[in-house]
C-alpha cells in the first residue's frame, strides 16, 4: 500500500511540534526532499518516511492491544493469601 501524504500541520502534531519547526527541519534539510512532494507553495509529506530520516530506524504502524479479560478471583485464590499471611 502507497503511504499516506499528509499536510504539515498533521506531520508537526505528529512529531508534538510546531508548523515553523518543520518548516525549519525542511529549510535545513533534516527533513530529506524525497520524504515529500512540493506542488506551489503547497507540501505533503510521508511521517513514515519522515520518522526514518530523523531516526535511523524503520518507522512500524503500532498495533492495537488486544484486550484480555479480567482475572476473577476464586476461593483458591483467598486461602492461598491466607496461607501467606499466616506465614509472615
Amino acid at each position: 500500500m502507497e503511504p499516506k501524504y499528509v499536510p504539515i500541520e498533521d506531520v508537526a502534531k505528529h512529531f508534538s511540534v510546531s508548523v515553523s519547526t518543520i518548516r525549519a527541519w525542511v529549510r535545513q534539510e533534516q527533513i530529506p526532499q524525497e520524504t515529500y512532494i512540493r506542488v506551489g507553495n503547497t507540501y505533503r509529506f510521508c511521517i513514515p518516511d519522515i520518522s526514518e530520516a530523523l531516526t535511523g530506524k524503520k518507522y512500524e504502524i503500532e498495533k492495537p492491544v488486544e484486550a484480555v479479560e479480567p482475572m476473577i478471583a476464586t476461593d483458591e485464590d483467598d486461602d492461598l493469601l491466607e496461607l501467606l499471611d499466616d506465614d509472615q
